[in-house]
C-alpha cells in the first residue's frame, strides 16, 4: 500500500524542556520553574514547555497513522541537536521529508526508515527529533499496511525473535520520590525509582542521604508490595557520587560507599545510573571502567548503568565495547530513527552489557507505545515508563502496549493453528 500524504501538527510533550547548563550554574527553583537566565541556545526560559510535531501518515485506502516527534527534557546538552521547536521544523516534515516519502510503498519500513536517516536538508542531517518522530509514523503504516503489529514489524527489520512476556518496566519517581515509589509497589512495578538524586541535599555530603533512601526503598517494597514481589532497584544520580567522593573511583572509600548501597538494597539487587560526569565521553569510559574494576575486584555486586555522554548509536557502542557499564540507557530520541534504537538494543546481544530502552520524560503517549514495541521486538532487559513525571500514566501506557500486543500475536498465531488445521482436515477429506 502506497503512502500518499504526511502532514505535520505542532504539539506538546509529555514534560518540559529544561536548560542543563543553566541549572548546573546554579539556577534556583521558583516554585515549579527556575529564576535566572538561560545559558543554552534556543531557551527562552530555563523551563520551557516541551513541544512535540505530531506526524500523520496517509495510505492509499484513506487511513491515516501516527508518530511523534520529541526531544529529551535536556536538549542542546551534551552534544545533542538543537532544542527542537515545533513551529520551526514542522515545514521541513511537510516540505524535504514528505517529498521524498510520497509514493512509497508502506510496507517497506527499513527501506524508508533508512531513507529518512540518511536524507539531509541544506547539507544537514535532520533534527534527530524529526528523524525519531516520522519514523515512528512509518512503522506504523507498515504494520497497518501489512495487517499485523507493530512489534513484528521491527522483528523483521531487525531479524529477531520478539518477547513472549513483557519487558519489565522501568518507573520514574521524579522529586516525588517517597509518594510515587509506594505508587510503584503497590503496582509491583519491576524496576523503580530513578528516584531524580540529582543534588548534594539529595544523595546527603557523604552519601548517607541516598543509603537512608534506599533503606527505606527495602523496608516499605516489603511492606506494600504484593505477595512474591522482588524488585530491582535502579537509582539515577546524576553524577552525584563523583561530585562528593571524586577521582579515583576504584579506592576503597568509593567501592564501601557501593557495598553500603547493597547491603541497604538487600536482598534485592541495585544499579546506579550516572555515578559520575566527567565531562567528554572518553574520559566518561575511562571513569566508568575504573570504578567498575574497582567494585569487581571487592565483589561488590552494584551494576553501574552508562547515562551520561551515552546519547547516540556510536556512543552505544564505544561503552559496550568498553565494557564500561553493566547496562547502557538507549535514549531513544537522540538516536534519530527508531529503528536505531532496535539495532542499539541488538548490539549489546552476546555482551556482558544488558540494553536498558530509555528515553525521556518530555516524550508522549504515542512514542511510548511505540518503543513498546521495539523492546518486545528486541527482548531488551528494561523499558522506561513514560511519558509525564507521574509514573502512573506512562506505566499504563508502556504496559498496557505491550501487553495488548503479546495477547493479539497469541490471537494471530491462534488463528494460522486452526487455519492450518482446517486445511489439512479438508485435504484429507
Amino acid at each position: 500500500m502506497m503512502i500518499t500524504g504526511l502532514y505535520a501538527t505542532p504539539g506538546y510533550s509529555g514534560f518540559f524542556f529544561d536548560d542543563q547548563r543553566a541549572i548546573k550554574q546554579g539556577a534556583e527553583h521558583d516554585g515549579f520553574t527556575y529564576e535566572g537566565e538561560p545559558v543554552t541556545d534556543g531557551f527562552d526560559e530555563i523551563r520551557q514547555a516541551g513541544e512535540s510535531i505530531i506526524v500523520d501518515i496517509e495510505l492509499a485506502d484513506g487511513t491515516v497513522v501516527r508518530g511523534d516527534c520529541a526531544a529529551v527534557q535536556y536538549s542542546g546538552a551534551g552534544g545533542r541537536d538543537p532544542l527542537f521547536q515545533a513551529e520551526e521544523y514542522a515545514p521541513v516534515i511537510e516540505g524535504p521529508v514528505a517529498d521524498e516519502l510520497v509514493g512509497r510503498e508502506a510496507t517497506d519500513f527499513l527501506e524508508n526508515a533508512q531513507l529518512l536517516e540518511e536524507l539531509q536538508v541544506d547539507g544537514d542531517r535532520l533534527h534527530t527529533a524529526i528523524r525519531y518522530g516520522v519514523s515512528q509514523a512509518l512503522l506504523a503504516a507498515a504494520a497497518e499496511a501489512g495487517n499485523t503489529t507493530k512489534t513484528d514489524v521491527m522483528a523483521d527489520a531487525l531479524g529477531t525473535e520478539p518477547a513472549t512476556e513483557p519487558v519489565p518496566v522501568f518507573g520514574q519517581s521524579g522529586d516525588d520520590r517517597y509518594n510515587n515509589t509506594e505508587k510503584m509497589f503497590v503496582k509491583g512495578v519491576p524496576v523503580l525509582p530513578h528516584a531524580l538524586i540529582n543534588s548534594v541535599e539529595k544523595i546527603g555530603e557523604n552519601g548517607e542521604t541516598l543509603l537512608e533512601y534506599v533503606e527505606w526503598l527495602t523496608e516499605r517494597s516489603q511492606e506494600l508490595g504484593p505477595d512474591g514481589y522482588e524488585p530491582r532497584f535502579h537509582i539515577d544520580v546524576y553524577g552525584m557520587i563523583g561530585e562528593i567522593f571524586g577521582a579515583p573511583y576504584d579506592r576503597d572509600e568509593v567501592v564501601d560507599y557501593f557495598a553500603d548501597l547493597e547491603a541497604a538494597a538487600a536482598p534485592y539487587p541495585i544499579q546506579i545510573e550516572g555515578p559520575m560526569d566527567v565531562g567528554n565521553r572518553e574520559k566518561q569510559i575511562e571513569a566508568m571502567v575504573e570504578l567498575r574494576e574497582g567494585l569487581a575486584d571487592a565483589a561488590v555486586s552494584v551494576d553501574i548503568v552508562a547515562d551520561e555522554w551515552c546519547n547516540t548509536f556510536e556512543d552505544v557502542r564505544a561503552f559496550v565495547d568498553a565494557e564500561a557499564a553493566d547496562l547502557v540507557q538507549i535514549k531513544t530520541p537522540d538516536l534519530g530513527g527508531i529503528h536505531r534504537s532496535g539495532q542499539a538494543v541488538r548490539y549489546c546481544e552476546g555482551t556482558d552489557t544488558r540494553a536498558y530502552l530509555g528515553g525521556t520524560c518530555n516524550e508522549t503517549e504515542t512514542s511510548a507505545r511505540a518503543c513498546a514495541h521495539v523492546a518486545l521486538a528486541t527482548n531488551a532487559a528494561q523499558v522506561l515508563a513514560k511519558p509525564g513525571m507521574g509514573f502512573d500514566e506512562g506505566y499504563m501506557i508502556v504496559e498496557n502496549e505491550m501487553r495488548r500486543t503479546i495477547a493479539r500475536r497469541e490471537r494471530d498465531r491462534q488463528a494460522e493453528t486452526d487455519e492450518t488445521e482446517t486445511d489439512e482436515i479438508t485435504a484429507d477429506d
